[in-house]
C-alpha cells in the first residue's frame, strides 16, 4: 500500500478525469475511480493497475441519482486513506437557454453544482480535522464569461469557482488545500454529448496538456489555475479590482448615483 494519499476522481472514465487518473497513478497514488460507464472505467483501471502497480477501486455511480451520490459521499466521509478529491464529473446542454428543457437543466445543476457541493461537504470535515487534504474542483473559463452565451452551464461553473475560493478561505487555515481549475475549450467528449456542432467548435486544448498544467498549479498550491491564460497579471488585476470593491459593500446608504436628481 502506498504511503501517499488515495485520490477519488469523479467522471473518471474519459476525458479530464481519465487523464487525472493516469497522472496520479503514475505519481504512485492509489485511486478510487467514479463513473457511470462501468465497462469503460474497469478497462482504464485494469490498464493503470498493470502499468503502475497502484491499487485502484472502481465505483459505478450516477451522481445525479441520490442513492449513488450518497454512496460516494459515504465513502469520502469514512475512508481515511482518501486524501484528495477531484470533483471532475460535469456536463453541458446544447442549444440556447430558451430552448433547453427544464429537465435537462435540472440534471445539469444536479451534476455540476449539487454533486460538487455534496462531495466537498462530505470530505471537508475529515480533512479539516486531520489538518491535511486537497479538494480539486474542475470549473471553466465560461464561468467568467457570460459573453460566451452558455448561460446555464456558465452559471454552474461560476458557482464552482466561488465555492472553491470560499472554501479556500475557510479550510486553508485548517491545512486543507482547495484548487479551482478553469479550462477553456478542451478536446473531450463533452462537446459530442452536448450535441455541439463540430464545425462551430472553438480551438481546443489537448486534455493531457490541460491536466499536466493543472497539476503544476496543484503542486504550487495555486488557489485558481487557468491553463489557457498566458498573462497571469490579468488574473491578478481582475482579483485586485474585485477586492478593491469589498470595503464599499459595507456602506449603509445607497451610492450617490442612485439618488434622485432634482
Amino acid at each position: 500500500m502506498s504511503d501517499l494519499p488515495s485520490v477519488l476522481i469523479t467522471g473518471a472514465s474519459s476525458g479530464i478525469g481519465a487523464v487525472y487518473a493516469d497522472r496520479f497513478a503514475r505519481r504512485g497514488h492509489d485511486l478510487v475511480l467514479v463513473a457511470r460507464d462501468a465497462a469503460r472505467i474497469e478497462t482504464l483501471a485494469a490498464t493503470l493497475r498493470a502499468e503502475t502497480g497502484v491499487s485502484i477501486e472502481v465505483l459505478k455511480a450516477d451522481l445525479t441519482h441520490g442513492p449513488d451520490l450518497e454512496a460516494v459521499s459515504s465513502r469520502l466521509r469514512q475512508d481515511d486513506r482518501i486524501g484528495v478529491l477531484v470533483n471532475n464529473a460535469g456536463a453541458s446542454v446544447g442549444g440556447q437557454f430558451a430552448s433547453q428543457s427544464g429537465a435537462d437543466l435540472q440534471k445539469l445543476v444536479a451534476l455540476n453544482v449539487s454533486a460538487v457541493v455534496e462531495l466537498a461537504n462530505a470530505v471537508a470535515p475529515r480533512f479539516a480535522q486531520a489538518g491535511r487534504g486537497a479538494i480539486v474542483n474542475i470549473g471553466s473559463v465560461v464561468g467568467l464569461a457570460p459573453e460566451f452565451g452558455l448561460s446555464a452551464y456558465g452559471a454552474t461553473k461560476a458557482f464552482v469557482l466561488y465555492l472553491s475560493q470560499a472554501l479556500a478561505f475557510e479550510l486553508g487555515p485548517k491545512g486543507v488545500y482547495v484548487q479551482a481549475v478553469l479550462p477553456a475549450g478542451t478536446r473531450t467528449e463533452i462537446w459530442e454529448r452536448s450535441g455541439a456542432d463540430p464545425a462551430k467548435l472553438p480551438p481546443l486544448m489537448e486534455v493531457g496538456d490541460l491536466v499536466d498544467a493543472a497539476l503544476v498549479g496543484f503542486d504550487r498550491r495555486e488557489p485558481v489555475t487557468i491553463p489557457p491564460l498566458h498573462d497571469a497579471a490579468q488574473w491578478d488585476a481582475f482579483q485586485g479590482a474585485r477586492q478593491a470593491m469589498l470595503p464599499g459593500f459595507a456602506a449603509t446608504v445607497p451610492a450617490d448615483r442612485y439618488r434622485e436628481q432634482s
